[in-house]
């Protein structure tokens, strides 16, 4: 029941976004806009410019490409014995590679971890967010009827201004140049706004999604990854690598997150099977609900 009690908030806020869509028909995209270009960057700015580093920050990098690269290498394999089209298996790239850890696993880590947990979650939402914005741009446009264009996916990477935020939160805090505390607090302000904010048009987002013309066996192929393989492959990582235990259950929980909601943009922008990953963005977000508590239960 403590595992509901966490998650309880969390679907509360996303409930809110969905409500709200259903009855007002809100444009999200200037909303979503406002968060990605003018919230995040602060967010990550105020978290870096405040860290600490060590090694577990390098550890954490490797742990989220290893999990991302090792699930394209599963998809490939499960792909080709399936003879699954290159517009499929990027696809399932999108739908399964990539998790929630923003506007979910985020608030969940405060929720279930505290604040001193939070810190280690937005640099691992950075480092997924680097990620996705160049890898998974990259299937994306792979899998478009167009094919996708170098320069235009180089474009869309270099655009992404979380990584910036992040840059220069890291140049201040080892250039050790300085910020009065009014000035910080007030990064702060609009950064820590970006949270709810993302769960709301993610709430919001779900509202629209349509489950038509479901595909049965490729979802549930999907979500088996994503809410299941995904974790254990993190087990097995922080078998091996060198982090305390609060960021070895960081890593378990936030692999176990539903996919990403960034991806369906993705899909729909290029035209890789968009009902697909936004079915998979719905469907693995709701049986999170059943997925999320038993990891908890077992960390």
């Amino acid at each position: 029941m403590e595992f509901f009690v966490v998650l309880l908030p969390i679907f509360f806020i996303f409930g809110v976004g969905f409500v709200g869509q259903k009855i007002l028909t809100i444009d999200t995209k200037p909303i979503s806009t406002m968060s990605v270009y003018l919230m995040s960057p602060l967010l990550a700015f105020s978290v870096f410019v405040e860290t600490d580093f060590n090694n577990a920050y390098l550890m954490m990098s490797i742990f989220a490409l290893v999990l991302v690269f090792g699930i394209i290498a599963i998809i490939y394999l499960v792909g080709w014995a399936r003879g699954y089209t290159n517009k499929k298996i990027c696809g399932m790239v999108l739908s399964s590679a990539f998790m929630n850890n923003g506007n979910y696993g985020t608030p969940l880590v405060l929720f279930a971890f505290g604040v001193p947990a939070l810190h280690y979650a937005v640099i691992l939402m950075v480092i997924q967010q680097m990620i996705m914005a160049t890898v998974g741009i990259y299937f994306a446009a792979k899998g478009s009827t167009e094919g996708g264009s170098s320069r235009g996916t180089f474009k869309k990477v270099i655009r992404v201004p979380i990584m910036y935020g992040a840059l220069l939160g890291i140049i201040f805090r080892f250039l050790h140049i300085p910020i009065s505390g009014t000035m910080l607090d007030a990064i702060k302000l609009v950064g820590n706004a970006a949270i709810p904010t993302v769960m709301l048009v993610l709430g919001m987002e779900l509202a629209k999604i349509s489950l038509k013309n479901i595909q049965i066996q490729p979802l549930s192929f999907a979500l088996v990854l994503r809410l299941v393989i995904s974790p254990l492959i993190a087990w097995g990582m922080t078998m091996v690598l060198p982090v305390d235990d609060l960021v070895k259950q960081l890593m378990i929980v936030l692999a176990a997150m539903p996919s990403a909601a960034n991806t369906t943009m993705y899909a729909l922008q290029y035209g890789t099977e968009p009902d697909f990953v936004s079915s998979a963005t719905l469907v693995s977000t709701l049986a999170s609900l059943i997925t999320l508590p038993i990891v908890l239960s077992l960390l």
